[in-house]
């Protein structure tokens, strides 16, 4: 039987990513993403002359960070079975989905309340930018605590026999780094 370290460590499934390069961290990219940017439209949204361009745009970037939120979801769920239950890992992994299905519900919910005046747009309203606001601050910490599954429990990274490869030196590599440093020989 394999530790639980090692666990954690391998894909449960293929639709993860592999060994090594699991998929959830590239795809929460388009979430966070379009949603900082959706906020950036919103409060440029109340500074400019014209802002129904701005408030639909943001419209439009919370839809597409809800959708890939569920994307991002999926392979994180993926990466939750690999993680053995009744683990520190385990319970910060359950907060951080936890905080991102409120973020996305969130969001889902601001949608839902902007698409009413898509056709006559204006600036966003001060409580729907505060929502956008809160939700993100929420991400946040989500995110603090995904970069604490993988950066300090190791969650789905490869383990050190194996990041040991990429500093190995090389003759090739290692030749001109002594030149370069004045050890001629």
């Amino acid at each position: 039987m394999a530790s639980p370290l090692h666990q954690a460590k391998q894909p449960v499934s293929l639709l993860a990513g592999t060994y090594g390069h699991p998929l959830h961290p590239i795809l929460v990219t388009v979430p966070i993403g379009a949603w900082v940017t959706s906020l950036i439209f919103d409060v440029a949204s109340r500074l400019v002359h014209q802002p129904g361009f701005l408030s639909q745009g943001s419209l439009w970037l919370i839809a597409i960070g809800v959708f890939g939120a569920f994307a991002a979801a999926a392979a994180g769920f993926l990466d939750l079975f690999a993680i053995p239950t009744g683990t520190r890992a385990f319970r910060t992994a359950l907060v951080h989905m936890s905080l991102n299905l409120t973020v996305t519900v969130a969001y889902a919910i601001g949608f839902a309340w902007r698409l009413g005046g898509y056709h006559h747009p204006g600036m966003v309203g001060a409580a729907q930018l505060a929502l956008s606001a809160v939700s993100l601050a929420v991400l946040a910490v989500s995110g603090f605590l995904g970069g604490k599954l993988a950066y300090r429990y190791g969650v789905r990274v490869a383990d050190e026999t194996t990041q040991a490869e990429g500093y190995i030196l090389s003759d090739a590599f290692d030749q001109p780094a002594r030149t370069r440093s004045g050890d001629s020989s």
